[in-house]
């Protein structure tokens, strides 16, 4: 039960400073108004290393389904600890994404755009084209788990979290443009059910079409990495290093 509580305040704690950074950048009258990619992909990067640190001595601070079920696939957890972790990631995204609606109240009747105020909580393509989209969302899940593992495996210590930071950041920055990069089907689905439950002023639809790509694709995306990196990395290179 404690690594559900922790999978679940650590994806809290992504999700209102990754939803957060994108409230502040988009919604009218906010400070951070038109700040740009750069502030919201560095915003999504700290908030990896936040919630990390915070939870990663707990549960392993996996935040994300794909994360999860590639370990699962590959051993590297056990799988009926599967459910317990994918009930606290999608809870705490959908707690996360409540929190930034509250923190925001003021600004969603501010906004005239409902793509605007879906694009806090959720992801879209910037060109919508289905195999394109889920290839992107596969793509930046592989580097993302395949990443980690390398990160973890080195053995950085209190350094891990700050580095699997800049890793997202990093992915943001170079593979986020088409899709926005949702790398994680609990940080788009349950934010998505909360832009979808919650008296928003204004809004639209919250583009069900959609929402399953950011769900299949990281976890098609995690489970490739978590294999690649086993079969490359632990079963070859590590095995046949000096």
């Amino acid at each position: 039960m404690e690594k559900l509580i922790a999978e679940l305040i650590g994806t809290a704690l992504l999700i209102i400073l990754g939803d957060g950074v994108v409230a502040g950048v988009l919604l009218a009258r906010s400070k951070a108004q038109n700040a740009g990619w750069i502030v919201i992909t560095a915003g999504w990067g700290f908030a990896v290393a936040v919630a990390v640190y915070a939870v990663g001595s707990i549960s392993g601070a996996h935040i994300n389904p794909a994360v999860t079920i590639g370990l699962a696939v590959t051993g590297g957890l056990p799988w009926g600890d599967v459910p317990l972790y994918l009930a606290g990631q999608f809870v705490g995204a959908f707690l996360g994404a409540v929190v930034v609606y509250f923190h925001y109240l003021p600004h969603w009747r501010e906004t005239d755009d409902p793509g605007l105020k879906l694009a806090v909580f959720s992801t879209g393509p910037a060109i919508r084209n289905v195999p394109a989209n889920l290839i992107s969302e596969i793509v930046g899940t592989f580097i993302l788990v395949v990443g980690v593992l390398a990160i973890v495996s080195n053995d950085a210590g209190a350094l891990t979290p700050l580095l699997v930071g800049f890793l997202v950041f990093g992915i943001g920055l170079s593979l986020g443009g088409p899709t926005g990069y949702a790398i994680n089907p609990a940080r788009d689905l349950g934010p998505r059910l909360a832009h979808f439950l919650l008296p928003i002023a204004g809004k639209g639809e919250s583009d069900w079409q959609y929402s399953w790509i950011p769900v299949v694709g990281p976890v098609i995306g995690g489970i490739l990495g978590a294999i690649f990196y086993q079969i490359v990395f632990t079963n070859f290179l590590l095995n046949a290093a000096p």
